[in-house]
């Protein structure tokens, strides 16, 4: 069964030093992870039928179709080749058997491992065993791993830091799919703790960027606060990954649960359901499957990331774990792509100036279409107000370039001390008199403009 040749330490850390993610556009991850829900009590017909539960409730052809394994799933302990071994009660069949299985439902499937000694729940992890347990995992036929970073060795062991810990198990992906030909999705979970967001392209297709998710709207803020400052490290090179998605699981409203899913969409970060699919609602199942949003995440062309363009609560315009920004836009193919959060506990009215957004062009009216309401709602001209935004609730929005703006329209800007007349004279806006000198821009009061 393993003819592979198993390379020693020394050759694989030999590897050169090559980008290691070969930078081929990819698009978030979408699909099940057991952790969340289940955590160790899981075994092969657990994901025979969360598997036939994805295909029944539509899941699948909403573009689903990742079911992995997450931890506990082995002996907790290697065998006498040094081989990990699944678990022989929970997974009696083999995990050979189970991919077929689920393959052969028309989906991809995931397995994980550790940076260190063994797992975060106890079982073998993968370091000094990067090469063996991806050959492994390769035999096994799965096609995605995701490598957490629990019990690290001492430093006087390691000698390196978690760049290089993560290095050791990237390279050894390279020589499997040498020796195999197949390439594994590879999943960083290093909790954003080493500024991974900045390294984590050179390895993989995604990386966790904060802890773990936990069921509840002040979890989902703080991810969410916390990601807002680091947008601009997504795009087809990998993503940001936000954690796995908690609809349905804890305490949390539907409006609570529709900003969480725009919120992670549209930050294009990967999509794994961590919910009990047995007993999921119909209203968690509609948010899990609005296309308009999933269009957007999985983008062919464009791959950026919405990003805040204002925060709205603080006096400062900054944000705090407990309210992040409120105001968010990007580009897509589609159209300009905007997200407005009520992070407030009382229901609220959202307002912005269209070209507070950099992806809107000055001079233009937009089409609007409301991507949870799935409503064309009307032509938009400089402003629009959302009065009545839920408690912790979510608008999602793309504009589409409609033509230019009407003839007449005043003021001369859609943000008028910004433009002046060919001679300095600002000439829009009632806080300045036309026939007085030009002002100097600077010292203008942009909070309490009123037109």
């Amino acid at each position: 069964m393993r003819s592979y040749s198993i390379l020693a330490v020394a050759a694989f850390y030999a590897t050169s030093t090559r980008a290691l993610n070969n930078g081929a556009a990819r698009l978030p991850v979408l699909g099940y992870n057991t952790w969340n829900f289940y955590q160790c009590n899981i075994d092969e017909d657990l994901m025979i039928t969360t598997a036939n539960l994805m295909k029944d409730l539509g899941l699948q052809d909403a573009g689903y179709n990742y079911v992995n394994i997450d931890d506990c799933y082995s002996e907790k302990d290697r065998d006498a080749n040094g081989f990990i071994v699944e678990d022989k009660v929970r997974f009696k069949r083999g995990m050979k058997w189970l991919n077929d299985e689920i393959h052969a439902l028309g989906f991809k499937t995931g397995i994980y491992s550790d940076a260190g000694w063994q797992t975060c729940a106890g079982y073998p992890g993968s370091y000094q065993n990067e090469v063996r347990d991806g050959l492994t995992f390769t035999e096994w036929g799965f096609d995605y791993l995701k490598y957490d970073n629990c019990a690290i060795p001492y430093d006087r062991i390691t000698r390196e830091g978690v760049i290089g810990r993560f290095r050791r198990m990237a390279e050894a992906l390279v020589e499997v799919e040498k020796q195999t030909g197949k390439a594994l999705v590879f999943s960083l979970c290093e909790w954003g703790w080493n500024q991974v967001w900045l390294w984590g392209a050179d390895f993989g297709h995604s990386w966790r960027t904060t802890g773990d998710i936990d069921p509840n709207w002040k979890s989902i803020a703080k991810i969410i606060d916390f990601n807002s400052f680091i947008t601009a490290a997504t795009d087809f090179h990998g993503r940001n990954d936000l954690d796995m998605l908690q609809l349905g699981n804890g305490h949390m409203s539907f409006e609570e649960s529709k900003s969480h899913f725009t919120a992670w969409a549209l930050m294009r970060s990967p999509l794994l359901i961590g919910t009990n699919l047995s007993a999921i609602t119909p209203e968690t199942l509609s948010i899990l499957k609005n296309e308009e949003i999933l269009a957007i995440n999985q983008d062919p062309v464009v791959g950026k990331s919405i990003s805040p363009f204002r925060w709205g609560i603080n006096p400062d315009w900054t944000s705090n774990k407990t309210h992040p920004a409120q105001y968010w836009s990007g580009p897509s193919s589609h159209g300009v792509v905007f997200m407005l959060l009520n992070t407030l506990d009382e229901p609220a009215t959202l307002s912005f100036n269209l070209t507070e957004s950099p992806w809107i062009r000055a001079g233009r009216q937009y089409a609007i279409r409301d991507l949870w309401a799935h409503t064309d709602n009307g032509t938009a001209i400089r402003q629009i107000t959302l009065d009545n935004v839920p408690p912790h609730g979510v608008v999602a929005l793309l504009l589409k370039d409609d033509g230019d703006e009407p003839e007449g329209t005043y003021p001369e800007c859609a943000k008028w001390w910004q433009c002046t007349d060919r001679n300095g004279t600002i000439i829009g806006g009632h806080l300045v008199d036309p026939q007085l000198k030009p002002v100097d821009l600077r010292l203008v009061d942009q909070a309490n403009v009123v037109f």
